[in-house]
């Protein structure tokens, strides 16, 4: 799914950086020129929702969108709350996807 979304969004004009897991995504630390973070919510060992309490934590204001496979209503309330910018269930369709990057960049 990452590399999907990756090609889509390098075919639209995005820079996009990959990370394997949340540790590589916090030791990242330069969050000052993205355009948003895309997390899922279920990452195995964290939760794209903690993770995104983490990096506001940090300091890091860069919009969040969240994927999920496994919808359910207390993860859609508790990432609205978070301060996302969109929650895509998966599957969803790419211009949804290139939709929420798009407002990301303008908010």
């Amino acid at each position: 799914m990452r590399a999907s979304m990756d090609r889509l969004l390098r075919g639209r004009g995005f820079d996009t950086k990959l990370f394997g897991n949340a540790a590589a995504l916090l030791d990242h630390g330069r969050f000052n020129t993205a355009v948003c973070i895309i997390l899922d919510v279920n990452l195995g060992e964290k939760s794209g929702i903690d993770l995104r309490r983490t990096l506001a934590e940090k300091g890091v204001e860069a919009p969040v969108i969240y994927v999920t496979g496994n919808e359910c209503p207390a993860n859609r309330a508790a990432a609205l709350a978070s301060g996302c910018v969109a929650y895509l269930t998966k599957p969803f369709a790419a211009q949804s996807l290139i939709d929420s990057v798009e407002r990301a960049r303008v908010s």
